[in-house]
């Protein structure tokens, strides 16, 4: 296993930075507040799933859709950590073959990056509590 954490979300992450930040102007305090951002949509998706299951009246939401959101968290919280040099801790049961894809840029990098994320948080809910992603 490779040393980096989701090394192919990794490179996908650079390859969209190269092409959206060519000259660097993204600030830490942006990729902040980007990530605040999706937490914050994950945040609303989780209490959509509560209130569903509290038969209490609104909108509801998916297990699928939290994933997704889920998932931009991860793809955030790798561009943070990239920015700063760090490489977040992997989990070892995780075999990063599964989840090559050639470097893209742009939306095809954030698409690969989005994929890459979303299977790794269903390996991860699998092992964490034994249940396939919805």
């Amino acid at each position: 296993m490779s040393d980096a954490p989701y090394p192919t979300l990794r490179a996908a992450n650079l390859a969209r930075q190269a092409e959206w930040d060519t000259d660097g102007q993204i600030t830490l305090s942006y990729r902040g507040n980007e990530l605040a951002g999706e937490v914050g949509e994950a945040c609303n998706l989780i209490k959509k799933l509560e209130r569903e299951r509290m038969g209490i009246a609104g909108s509801r939401a998916s297990v699928a859709e939290l994933a997704e959101e889920l998932a931009d968290v991860i793809i955030c919280a790798d561009l943070i950590a990239m920015q700063l040099g760090i490489l977040l801790a992997s989990p070892a049961s995780l075999e990063t073959g599964a989840y090559d894809f050639p470097a893209k840029s742009g939306r095809e990098a954030r698409n690969a990056a989005f994929s890459a994320s979303v299977r790794t948080l269903a390996v991860l809910r699998r092992e964490a509590f034994g249940v396939a992603r919805a």
